[in-house]
């Protein structure tokens, strides 16, 4: 099956999923007459909820999904859906507080009914699921402590949205009714337990050792990592892994990191990652025997994936190894394609791989631009940032059929879409990956 069918069939799983409590509405049997308002109020709780439930199927890790969509739909998708589901979920009680004001009361913990205390438990876990996944820098909360803090208020929240319902039992007094909600209570719980423990014990089984960490600049780190007693894993060139670093696999640990390495050698695979001020500022200190458990691979931001006459690759700081795997990986497979590679750093300091990129462009058909924001006295090539006009200069005339992959920080792939699309590159052959999804 193509890659077209697997998106149309994950799509229309999702719409039917999604749909299905409007079904319940529609179809099944009303136990009498209502407000419009009411009727109203709980198709968007139904709605919403929904909405929120079916998002932990893009975010569960499955190789399935990952490997059909890239991550930068499925996080730009999931934000935003999210946020939607949430406002649906909060229209459900103050449509009610407004045409219903009595209903307030039903705020009070103290004497309001069971049902609504598990529903107010459930929109507070939703509003502080929300908070915390928008502002979570702002908060200064550490990426570890949010993972543990999200897992946790999302069943908090499915849990506590169940058991509200089943309290109301309005639209759930029959068995098929039942089964459909609970059915997708579990499917969600599932997904959570899936990618918190599931796929640790598997990758429990799969460790790889940590055989040599090499220095590429003043602040990026490459680990090179060897299976442990199997095969290794393969991999599409420019892929990701979630990896964790001298811990169990069911550390909170883990980080997505792009693949550095040449695809055609599974059985040594390189991660390059640069210090930002987390657990990769000790990055430089691991030694060398670790235990690394891989959680991979992910994503579609490859050239296996999107095959053409000609590549060009547009690279900002530690964007660099996706980028670097496919060349090292075009090298390995003695491709003759063209590519250019546009590479933006603060300094010449500041390239990682600087002397490889040399080697590969005397070994493939690639031309290398660096752009430097301060660049020596002697420097002779281009400057400032990465824009339109020197894409202009360096790519061909004719450009219609060359494919692009952009990896850099959001405001870097904003304006590079923006230049390519002013210097008339078709976007459908462009392709994104933010170095930093969470």
């Amino acid at each position: 099956m193509n890659v077209t069918a697997k998106r149309w069939l994950w799509l229309i799983l999702y719409f039917v999923i999604l749909l299905a409590p409007l079904i319940v509405i529609l179809i099944g049997p009303r136990p009498g007459p209502r407000e419009l308002w009411r009727e109203l109020s709980v198709a968007l709780g139904f709605t919403g909820l929904a909405l929120v439930g079916v998002q932990f199927i893009p975010t569960a890790r499955l190789q399935a999904f990952s490997n059909v969509f890239s991550m930068d739909e499925v996080y730009y998708f999931h934000q935003r859906a999210s946020v939607i589901g949430f406002t649906l979920v909060l229209a459900h009680p103050l449509i009610l507080f407004l045409f219903n004001p009595e209903t307030v009361r039903l705020l009070n913990p103290f004497t309001a009914p069971a049902r609504a205390v598990f529903g107010l438990v459930a929109l507070l876990a939703m509003i502080a699921l929300v908070i915390t996944s928008i502002y979570r820098k702002e908060l200064g909360i550490r990426y570890e402590i949010w993972r543990l803090v999200h897992a946790t208020l999302s069943v908090v929240m499915i849990l506590g949205a169940m058991l509200h319902m089943l309290g109301v039992d309005y639209y759930l007094s029959l068995p098929w009714q039942r089964v459909l909600w609970i059915g997708l209570t579990v499917m969600w719980l599932g997904l959570i337990i899936n990618t918190h423990f599931i796929r640790a014990l598997r990758k429990k089984r799969q460790p790889y050792k940590l055989v040599e960490v090499r220095q590429e600049n003043e602040a990026t780190w490459t680990l090179a990592l060897e299976p442990d007693g199997h095969a290794g894993l393969r991999f599409m060139p420019g892929q990701f892994a979630w990896i964790t670093i001298e811990r169990p696999p069911f550390s909170l640990r883990q980080h997505p990191f792009s693949f550095a390495s040449n695809a055609e050698q599974p059985e040594r695979l390189e991660f390059t990652i640069g210090e930002a001020g987390d657990f990769t500022s000790s990055v430089g200190q691991l030694a060398v025997g670790e235990v690394v458990y891989i959680d991979g691979p992910h994503g579609t931001f490859s050239i296996d994936r999107y095959d053409g006459p000609g590549y060009v690759f547009i690279a900002g700081g530690i964007g660099a190894p996706p980028v670097m795997s496919m060349l090292r990986t075009m090298a390995a497979r003695g491709s003759r394609k063209p590519a250019w590679l546009f590479y933006g750093n603060p300094t010449p300091e500041m390239i990682t791989y600087a002397e490889e990129l040399i080697e590969l462009e005397q070994t493939l058909d690639l031309q290398i631009v660096h752009v430097l924001e301060d660049p020596p006295d002697n420097w002779h090539g281009e400057t400032g940032f990465i824009n339109g006009d020197i894409l202009d200069r360096h790519l061909p005339k004719n450009r219609n059929d060359l494919i692009c992959f952009i990896c850099g920080p959001v405001p870097m792939i904003d304006a590079m879409l923006q230049a390519l699309d002013e210097i008339r590159v078709p976007l459908h052959n462009v392709h994104t990956e933010q170095y930093e999804m969470v």
